[in-house]
């Protein structure tokens, strides 16, 4: 896979202690940076994309990785979940931390293929 373009997210759950919504937010945040086709740039379809999604958080376990698959439309989805982020203690001491988790989203395609 040659990659083509690399985006980075933050996003947070703020009270309910949520690593998937977290990790969903800053997918979110990654995608909405760029507006570049770059499929048709290259003469691919959409669903030719190898998209590579790096997620960090403090609890890898507690993130569904076919939610995060299911936030993009079209290509193809590999998702990688570390230790990273951070999880900020309540004020008062009690309840959910506020959870940030961070992503590395690349897109790549195949690029040496068959033509028909």
């Amino acid at each position: 896979m040659q990659t083509l373009l690399v985006e980075f997210g933050m996003g947070t759950s703020l009270r309910r202690g949520d690593y998937t919504q977290a990790a969903k937010r800053a997918v979110q945040d990654a995608l909405w940076h760029n507006s570049i086709n770059l499929a048709e740039l290259f003469g691919f379809d959409k669903e030719d994309m190898r998209i590579t999604l790096d997620v960090g958080v403090q609890h890898p376990e507690k993130v569904d990785r076919d939610a995060l698959k299911a936030v993009f439309p079209y290509g193809h989805v590999t998702v990688n979940v570390a230790q990273g982020g951070l999880d900020v203690p309540r004020p008062e001491g009690e309840g959910n931390p506020t959870i940030m988790a961070n992503v590395a989203l690349c897109v790549g395609f195949d690029m040496e293929r068959a033509d028909d």
